[in-house]
Formats: C-alpha cells, structure tokens, sequence
C-alpha cells in the first residue's frame, strides 16, 4: 500500500481495553488507502485553545478498507497517550495521517520464515503481521516471541493463545510470570533468543519492536548469534 501525507479525520467506532493500561481503537477513516502490516500513522489532537500534538502510534490492523485499528498504551506523564486510553469515546473523531513506513512491512508474497520479537506494546504491528499472515494462508512459517512484564501486561493475549491462534506464540516474563511458566522472571538473554526463536541456519526474516533498549540489545545479540543482519528489520516505539 502507498504512503498518504494527508490528514484525514476518523471516527471512533469501536474501543475496548487489552490491559488496565492499554486500548485498541478502531477508526472508520473515509479515503483510507489500506495499509500492509507493519506500517503505522500519525494521530493528531487539537485543544479548543488551538494547541495541537502529533504522535506516531503501530497499526494491528492491514489490507483494503476503511477500518483503522490501533493499540495504545497510556504512558506516565503522557499528553496523548492517556487521552486516548481513557477520554476518547465512541463517536468521537482525531486526525490520521498514513500509512507510513515502508521497510518495517511483511507481505504475502514473502516465502522466507519469519521471526517475531516483541517487547511489551511493540507486540502492536507483529498482530497485524500475524493477522495477514493467516488471511493470505501464507505457508512460509511465522512465530512470534513476546516478552511482556507480566501475562497481566500482554495485549492481545486472548488471541494470541490456544490452539486456534494464528501464530506459534511462545512467552518470556520479566516481572512475574504463571506458576507453569520455567525458569524466572527475567529480561531475555542471549541464551532464551537461542532457544526460543529460529536459528541462523532457516535464514529467517526478522521483526524486532519495543523500546529502543530492548530493540537494540536484542538486534546484537541474534547478529553474535549467527544471523545476517541485513535480515533483521526493528522498529522502535515512543511517544505520550
């Protein structure tokens, strides 16, 4: 799908919390372009004095249509974040402005196997990923690995488990984590990527997403590892 620079206005149409933190928010936006998964938009909010502010937000939703679906995560001190996760009603409208990106994007025709590596909220454009891989019945094999700070802090987690989820999930805590789960609560070390994601030798493609410490560290560690890294694609998440 191509790039759009024009702001659009979306509607609100439907809202629902993914943790005590976090929103998914379904735009109608008329003139959507469609999106591939992986892009993300602008979202800019105005004040009745005129002040406005503009923040970049991942899409979980791709493909033709006019619904656009976001996640976001209300973040301390945050100016748009916490509107969006707590005042925002149906009905309401904000401005959009996208899609945006172009390398972080996985598409149908891609035969290669595809990792994910999600970091709290950056799981947001590898649902999309997920979500596309699963419409097109793409038969190149796509997993995801999420580090979440508790099970509790994991969006999407309902469709993400079981055995009708569209992607092989595996999960990695870092603050608490359920009594079932091995080992201990802990930040993923070179030893978990080793052994919860594919080795070098598939040549899998790569979707790194969280904040930029977690991106970095894990997109270094999996180059020591083995991987190409020409074959490793990240996308850092921020904003209130």
């Amino acid at each position: 799908m191509t790039g759009g620079f024009a702001w659009r206005k979306g509607r609100l149409v439907r809202a629902r919390m993914l943790s005590a933190t976090a929103r998914s928010l379904l735009f109608e936006v008329p003139g959507w372009p469609g999106n591939d998964p992986g892009q993300h938009v602008d979202i800019r909010l105005t004040a009745p004095d005129g002040y406005q502010a503009v923040r970049s937000y991942s899409l979980a939703s791709s493909g033709p249509g006019l619904g656009v679906e976001l996640a976001v995560e209300r973040l301390p001190d945050g100016e748009v974040s916490p509107f969006l996760v707590d005042d925002l009603e149906i009905g309401d409208e904000a401005e959009l402005r996208g899609p945006l990106g172009r390398w972080f994007v996985w598409r149908a025709d891609q035969d290669r196997p595809v990792q994910l590596i999600a970091g709290g909220s950056g799981v947001v454009p590898l649902v999309a990923m997920i979500r596309a891989h699963a419409d097109a019945r793409s038969a190149a094999p796509m997993q995801l690995l999420y580090s979440s700070r508790t099970p509790d802090d994991a969006l999407y987690r309902e469709e993400l488990t079981g055995t009708s989820a569209p992607a092989v999930t595996t999960w990695h805590y870092t603050r608490a984590a359920p009594d079932d789960w091995p080992g201990r609560p802990r930040r993923l070390t070179a030893d978990d990527l080793r052994l919860k994601t594919m080795p070098p030798e598939r040549e899998p493609l790569i979707y790194v997403c969280g904040p930029t410490g977690f991106v970095e560290t894990v997109a270094r560690t999996l180059t020591r590892l083995g991987h190409d890294p020409d074959s490793t694609r990240t996308e850092r998440f921020g904003g209130v």
